[in-house]
């Protein structure tokens, strides 16, 4: 009987699926628009007093994303103070959307990736998942593998597109 050799496992291709290096956690949308009179105006005195009003513990250990969706110009202080009650509770704080907040803790893990692990080795950056990474992703990892690793490849281990691989070292 003729045994069935794994030649992909035993490779020593090593997948990453980018979707990993999203944070863990919960993401709350902190929108200034509610805090406007009649949702176009920032007044002081009143949007500081619904600032000491407001519950910022519900904001413990989330990421929380500042947006305005109000077609209001927003002074830039306004956001500063927010900030400053949300930071004792909040786990990071940045301004955008959910999706954008997203995004940019994504290119943040990315490039805090530890290079180590992944010198003079085989990379597949895993393609055709569930979720929708941005371009941006693929940028990221890209510029930080390539360097340092034997070939990076796109799609899975089985079936993959070739992206960089490292020339041979003239012979002595």
């Amino acid at each position: 009987m003729e045994t069935i050799i794994n030649r992909v496992a035993e490779s020593g291709i090593i997948t990453i699926d980018l979707k990993d290096f999203y944070p863990k956690g919960e993401m709350a949308v902190w929108d200034i628009k509610s805090y406007l009179f009649k949702g176009l105006i920032l007044k002081e005195k009143e949007f500081r007093e619904a600032l000491k009003q407001t519950d910022w513990h519900q904001y413990a250990g989330k990421y929380v994303a500042l947006t305005n969706t109000a077609d209001a110009i927003i002074p830039l202080w306004a956001y500063m103070l927010i900030t400053s009650y949300l930071q004792p509770h909040a786990k990071e704080i940045a301004y955008g959307t959910e999706r954008e907040f997203w995004d940019a803790l994504l290119l943040k893990n990315i490039e805090q990736l530890d290079m180590e692990a992944y010198a003079g080795k085989r990379i597949v950056i895993k393609g055709c998942g569930e979720a929708v990474l941005p371009e941006a992703a693929y940028i990221a990892i890209t510029k930080k593998l390539r360097p340092v690793v034997k070939s990076l490849m796109y799609g899975e281990p089985c079936s993959t597109v070739p992206v960089y691989k490292m020339a041979a070292l003239p012979k002595t």
